[in-house]
C-alpha cells in the first residue's frame, strides 16, 4: 500500500511539472521519451525462417502403391517405425546391440548431458519463482565517551536503561523479480527445449550405434564366408599344384608350370592370412561398441549371410522424414530454444521490477520477541541499464546470429537426410542389380574350372588357363560375398536413414 502511495505522489509531481511549464519544454520531452523508447530496441533483428530445401518427391520412379494416397502414406514408413529388435531377426545381433546398449561408454557420456540439461531446467524455474530466506543479525559496538553518542550512553547508564549498544535481529526475508518482460519464462522454456533436443540426440545416438554394429557384424559374417571360400580354394589348388608335380614325374610338365601353381597357392594362404587379420580387427570393434573387453569370440551365423533376403523398403515422400529422423527434430528444437534465448536477452534491456520483503522482529537487550520489536519493509525496484549497454548489444547480436546458424543446421540436416536416403535407395538397387549378375558369373566360372582342368588332364588346354580360370573364379566368389555384404549393409543404412533403429 505504501509502495502505491509513493508511486501516487510521483504522478501527481509529474502532473504539476507538466503544467506549469512552457508546451515547448513539454514537446522536448516527449521528443526525449520517444528516444528513450528507441534506446529499448538498438539492434534490428531479422531472424530467419527455416527454408524446405528438398523436393516434395523422389527423384526416381516408386512402384503404385507408394502414390501419396492416404493408405500409402499411412503405411509408407512402417518400416523405419519398428523396433530395431523386429527389424533384426538375428538373435546373436540382437544380444550385441543391448549389451551396446547398456556399456557404450559413448552412449553413457551422452545419458550424462541429459542430466545435465535436466538440471538446467530445474536452475531456470528456480531463478523465475522468489528467493526465500531466514536472516538472523547480531550487532554490538561501542562509541567514544566523548562523542554525542558517548554522552548519551552515561544518560543511559544514569537512568538503569538497556544500552542501545547491542541489537539483534531475526526474520524471513523475500526477493522477487517480477518477470515482466518473460526474460526468464523464455529463459526457462528455452532451457526445456534443449532437453528435448537432447532426449532426440539420445534417439540419434542409438540409431547411429545399431546400424554401426549391424554393419560391423554382417562385415565379420562376410570375411567368415571369405575365408571359407579361400579354404576351399586352397584346397583345390593344393590337389591341383600335386598333380603338377606328378605330371612333372612323368615328364609330362616342366617345372615353370610346377612353380606357377605353387606360386598360386602360395598366394592364396598369403590373401587368408589378410582375411584373419580383418576378423579380428572386426571383432574388436564390436567389443568396443558393445563395451566388453574379454577374449570371447563373438556368435554369429555366417552360413545364413548369403542366403538372406534383402526386401524393400517402402520411403514415402522426404517431408515424412520429419516424423522419423531424431536429428531433423533435435535441430528443430535447437531453433526453438534459439529463438526464445534471443527474446530473454533482448528483454534484458528493458526495464526490470524487482520487490522486496521482509519481516521479523529486531530489538536491543532482551526485548526482541516482544511484539512492539515487529518489523516488515516492502521495497521495489524498477531499473533500467543504461552504462553497460554494449555487452547487452553485444549479447543480443550473438543470439541473433546462432539463431541464424541453428536455422542454417536445420537445413543442412534435412538436405543430407534427403541425399542419404535417396543414395541408398539407389544404392540397393544397383547393388541387388550386380550381385545378380556376379551370381551368374561364378557359376560359369565354376564350370569353367572343371572344364579347364578336364581339357588339362587330356592335353587339350595349357596350364595357363586352368590358372587364370582359378583365379578368376576365386576373386568372383570373394567379390560376391562383398555384394551380398554391400547389399545388405545398405539395408541397414536405409533404415537408419529414414529414421528407425531408435524405438
Amino acid at each position: 500500500m505504501k509502495l502505491v502511495k509513493i508511486i501516487g505522489c510521483l504522478s501527481v509531481v509529474a502532473i504539476f511539472v507538466f503544467s506549469t511549464q512552457e508546451p515547448v519544454f513539454a514537446r522536448s520531452w516527449f521528443k526525449r521519451l520517444n528516444l528513450i523508447q528507441k534506446e529499448f530496441h538498438p539492434v534490428k533483428l531479422q531472424q530467419k525462417e527455416v527454408k524446405f530445401n528438398i523436393p516434395t518427391e523422389y527423384s526416381f520412379d516408386q512402384p503404385k502403391e507408394y502414390n501419396n494416397s492416404e493408405e500409402s502414406e499411412d503405411t509408407a514408413h512402417i518400416t523405419a517405425r519398428i523396433s530395431w529388435r523386429e527389424f533384426f531377426s538375428d538373435p546373436y545381433l540382437i544380444s550385441l546391440i543391448e549389451t551396446a546398449l547398456s556399456n557404450n561408454q559413448e552412449f553413457n557420456i551422452f545419458l550424462q548431458d541429459i542430466e545435465i540439461a535436466r538440471n538446467e531446467v530445474k536452475e531456470k524455474q528456480g531463478e523465475y519463482l522468489p528467493k526465500v530466506g531466514l536472516g538472523l543479525a547480531a550487532e554490538n559496538y561501542g562509541v567514544s565517551k566523548n562523542t554525542r553518542d558517548g554522552v548519551l550512553d552515561k544518560i543511559i547508564d544514569r537512568n538503569d536503561l538497556s544500552s542501545p549498544n547491542s541489537a539483534f535481529s531475526l526474520g524471513p526475508n523475500m526477493t522477487w523479480e517480477v518477470d515482466i518482460w518473460k526474460k526468464l519464462r523464455n529463459a526457462k522454456d528455452a532451457s526445456r527445449m534443449r532437453l528435448m533436443a537432447q532426449y532426440e540426440g539420445r534417439n540419434y545416438l542409438i540409431s547411429r550405434l545399431v546400424a554401426e554394429i549391424a554393419r560391423c557384424y554382417y562385415e565379420l559374417m562376410a570375411l567368415d564366408n571369405s575365408l571359407k571360400i579361400l579354404d576351399e580354394n586352397i584346397g583345390i589348388q593344393e590337389n591341383a599344384f600335386l598333380k603338377m608335380k606328378v605330371l612333372k614325374e612323368y615328364a609330362k610338365a616342366n617345372n615353370l608350370a610346377v612353380n606357377r601353381f605353387e606360386a598360386q597357392l602360395l598366394k592364396t594362404k598369403s590373401q587368408r592370412f589378410e582375411i584373419s587379420q580383418k576378423i579380428v580387427e572386426k571383432e574388436n570393434r564390436l567389443r568396443f561398441l558393445s563395451g566388453i573387453y574379454d577374449n570371447a569370440p563373438i556368435l554369429r551365423n555366417s552360413e545364413k549371410l548369403m542366403s538372406m533376403q534383402v526386401d524393400d523398403l517402402q520411403v514415402g515422400v522426404p517431408a515424412q522424414l520429419l516424423e522419423n529422423r531424431p536429428d531433423l527434430r533435435q535441430a528443430e528444437f535447437a531453433i526453438k530454444a534459439a529463438k526464445l534465448d534471443l527474446k530473454s536477452v533482448q528483454a534484458s534491456l528493458y526495464p526490470s521490477l524487482s520487490i522486496n520483503v521482509g519481516a521479523g522482529f529486531a530489538a536491543f537487550g532482551s526485548a526482541l520477541f516482544n511484539p512492539k520489536s515487529l518489523v516488515y519493509n516492502v521495497m521495489g525496484d524498477l531499473t533500467t541499464p543504461l552504462i553497460n549497454r554494449k555487452a547487452i548489444i553485444a549479447r543480443i547480436a550473438m543470439a541473433d546470429s546462432y539463431q541464424t546458424q541453428t536455422v542454417l543446421n536445420y537445413e543442412q540436416t534435412l538436405l543430407q537426410a534427403y541425399t542419404e536416403v535417396l543414395n541408398q535407395i539407389l544404392n540397393i538397387k544397383n547393388i541387388q542389380q550386380s550381385f545378380d549378375t556376379k551370381q551368374r558369373e561364378v557359376l560359369l566360372l565354376d564350370e569353367s574350372v572343371d572344364i579347364a582342368n578336364n581339357l588339362f588332364q587330356y592335353a587339350k588346354a595349357d596350364y595357363v588357363e586352368v590358372l587364370l580360370t582359378q583365379e578368376e573364379k576365386l576373386n568372383a566368389q570373394k567379390e560376391l560375398v562383398e555384394l551380398k555384404m554391400n547389399l545388405i549393409g545398405s539395408k541397414v543404412d536405409l533404415y537408419r536413414a529414414l529414421g528407425g533403429g531408435w524405438r
